[in-house]
């Protein structure tokens, strides 16, 4: 008997099509789309970014957002330079990303 367990890439499908279904704002969405069209990022970065787009957030609030990504979802690399951590999309999920952005 063989027991197939999910791969890693359905397994991120999953649980990118979770976090986006429940992005209410769409900021989750535009964090995402960041990550798609550039290399990396700092919290500051993304925040104002965020702020040009018009969304009303705050630093603190970002800085979560994006530590949570990063933990839940497990397609950021964090790069701790100095007192900032610099995040890039992984590019083994890039594909993956843009597939699923194209749903939403």
């Amino acid at each position: 008997m063989v027991v197939r367990l999910n791969s890693p890439e359905t397994m991120i499908e999953t649980r990118l099509n979770k976090y986006l279904n429940k992005d209410e704002t769409g900021l989750r969405k535009s964090i995402l789309k960041f990550f798609l069209n550039s290399e990396s990022f700092t919290t500051q970065d993304i925040f104002e970014l965020l702020k040009k787009e018009g969304f009303d957030v705050n630093y603190r609030g970002i800085s979560a957002t994006v530590g949570l990504m990063n933990t839940r979802l497990g397609i950021l690399r964090v790069d701790v330079k100095g007192d900032r951590n610099i995040y890039t999309l992984k590019d083994e999920y890039k594909n993956t990303l843009k597939t699923i952005m194209a749903n939403y």
